[in-house]
Order: structure tokens, then C-alpha cells, then sequence
């Protein structure tokens, strides 16, 4: 069967990060994954406590460094790996861990230049909150995105606000929303991060999510399933209270059908999660990242369908 997607050249039916590295910059891309040592306007009493529910101690950078080497050195690390496999590689440094716009711009500058100035460093990718981006910082990230290929990713995790607030948050869907502008005013890539399996989220409130998304100039997205970690709050409340969660199915099932109502050209970076075995309750079956996502391609193909092929109908 003849893959209907345009934007790919492999058997994919959605536009992967990979497809979109390799014609952007004709190469092997690799984003290197860093901690730079920030915390969150959630965690430190700035807009809330505790940080979102689901979230580590390391804020979501289980890949990243170790905040303790200095960021060069974490660069080196990982890119020394890379390069055993893919030799001539080139790379985009990615500022994972915690909320990486939380700091006056003077620490910015500390943080993203080094970086950027190592050679084969192609772009910078800044996870944050759209809470934690000033106009200052704005200003700085504008005059960023016009030296090199820079991505700004938010967390947003769902449209619902009852679910946000369960998860803690502690921002606005209208603060996300306000932010989007801001940036693409700029001309600046933004990526949005969501979650499948919240609790209490049913398959029509999901896709909800990706629908409202499709109507936004957004240029990536991050899928990822619910996962229940230990020593986070919602681990604790999972194991005094288990909650349902979605089945290995569903979750394919879900995800394939959030596709269909994303535009073609969105980027899509990411369609499940990848913690740490070690650090994982629930679901186990989230281990077997490769499996999961050869059986979204199954589906895929199966049902006849790709990414965008229900736009219209968002």
C-alpha cells in the first residue's frame, strides 16, 4: 500500500522529528540532553509547591545530566556516545530538565552560549512554562532564533482545567495560549508537550486536546503516556489509591487517532514516554518504546489513515 502521508519518505504516516532534522540540515541530528541546574515557579513557591504531580526530582530531565558537571562536560558526555554510532553527526543542545527560561537573562546567557559555540551545534531546544517567560527573555530568545535554529518547548500536558489543577500546574490554558502568540510574533519554533492517560481523562477529552492545538500556530508536539514514578506525589496516590490507567491498546489506538486531527507539517517529536525501568510504577508495558511505536505505524496502516487526514474536521 502506497504511503498517502507527504511529508515522509519511509513507511511513516506522520512528519517525524527525524524526516525533519534530515531536510532542514541534511544530516544526522541529535538533540544532547542537559541540566543546567533550574528549578520552577511551581516548586519554589513562585505560583504553587510540589511541582507538577507526576514529575521527578529531576524535573523531567531523566536523560539529561547530572547538574553537578558543568555543562560542557555534560555535553561531551553524551555526544562521545552519538558519535560511536552515527559518526559526523550534528547536534541541537536540548535544555531539558525543570523550567530553562526561569532566571534573569544574565543566567541565560551563561547557560545557552557556551553551548551553542561548541562546534556541530546546529540549535538550542528550552523546555519551560509559559509562566516563565519575560519580555526580557523574549527579546533574548528573538535575537537567538536569528543566529541559530532555535525550538521553544512548553508543557502543557492538557486543555482541561480540571485535570490541570489536579496535576498542579498553576498556570492558565489562556496564559499557554497568550505565550504561542508571543512567540511566533517572533518567528520562534514552539513545540508543545501533552500526556495521555491523565487521571480522570476519558479518549474524547485527549483528542479534544490535540484538536484545540491544531488551531494554533504551533510547529511540534511531544505525545507522551502517563507515567507513574516513585517518589512523586502521584505515585503515592496511585499506590494508596490505584486509578485506572490506559492499556497498551488504548494508548496506540488514542495516539493514532490524535494524528489524524494534527496538521501535516506539524513536527511530531515524540509519541511515547521513555522513563527510567528502574524509577517506573505503572504502566510496565510504557518499557517497550519501540514496539509501541511499530504498532502505531500498524494501526496506521491498518485503518488507512496518517497524520491530518481528519484536519478539516477539527
Amino acid at each position: 500500500m502506497k504511503n498517502p502521508f507527504p511529508y515522509s519518505d519511509t513507511n511513516k504516516r506522520y512528519h517525524t522529528l527525524d524526516y525533519f532534522y534530515k531536510h532542514k540540515f541534511h544530516s544526522k541530528v541529535f538533540k544532547v540532553s542537559l541540566n543546567a541546574g533550574f528549578t520552577c515557579p511551581n516548586i519554589d513557591g513562585s505560583v504553587g509547591t510540589g511541582g507538577c504531580i507526576y514529575c521527578s526530582s529531576l524535573g523531567s530531565g531523566e536523560y539529561a545530566g547530572k547538574k553537578e558537571d558543568p555543562l560542557l562536560v555534560q555535553f561531551e558526555q553524551v555526544k562521545e556516545m552519538m558519535l560511536k554510532k552515527w559518526p559526523d553527526s550534528k547536534y541541537i543542545g536540548y535544555f531539558q530538565a525543570h523550567t530553562n527560561t526561569y532566571a534573569p537573562v544574565s543566567v541565560l546567557k551563561e547557560k545557552y552560549e557556551p553551548i551553542l559555540s561548541l562546534p556541530d551545534v546546529v540549535g538550542l531546544s528550552i523546555a519551560t512554562r509559559a509562566d516563565a517567560i519575560t519580555e526580557e527573555c523574549l527579546d533574548y530568545l528573538e535575537e537567538l532564533s536569528k543566529r541559530t535554529f532555535l525550538t521553544v518547548e512548553l508543557g502543557l500536558q492538557t486543555i482541561h482545567e480540571k485535570t490541570s489543577k489536579l496535576i498542579n500546574r498553576c498556570h492558565s490554558l489562556s496564559c499557554f495560549e497568550e505565550m504561542v502568540k508571543k512567540l511566533r510574533a517572533r518567528n520562534i519554533f514552539v513545540v508543545v508537550h501533552i500526556i495521555n492517560g491523565l487521571p480522570g481523562e476519558t479518549e474524547e477529552m485527549m483528542i479534544e486536546t490535540v484538536k484545540y492545538l491544531n488551531t494554533l500556530d504551533i510547529q511540534g508536539i511531544k505525545i507522551h503516556m502517563l507515567s507513574i514514578l516513585k517518589n512523586t506525589k502521584l505515585g503515592k496516590m496511585y499506590e494508596e489509591n490505584p486509578f485506572p490507567l490506559l492499556s497498551r491498546d488504548q494508548y496506540i489506538e488514542i495516539t493514532a487517532k490524535q494524528l489524524e486531527y494534527l496538521r501535516g507539517e506539524i513536527v511530531i517529536h515524540r509519541l511515547t514516554g521513555d522513563p527510567k525501568i528502574e524509577d517506573l510504577i505503572a504502566p510496565t508495558w510504557i518499557t517497550k518504546k519501540v514496539t509501541i511505536l511499530n504498532d502505531i505505524d500498524k494501526y496506521l496502516v491498518a485503518h488507512d489513515t496518517y497524520q491530518g487526514k481528519k484536519e478539516k474536521e477539527a
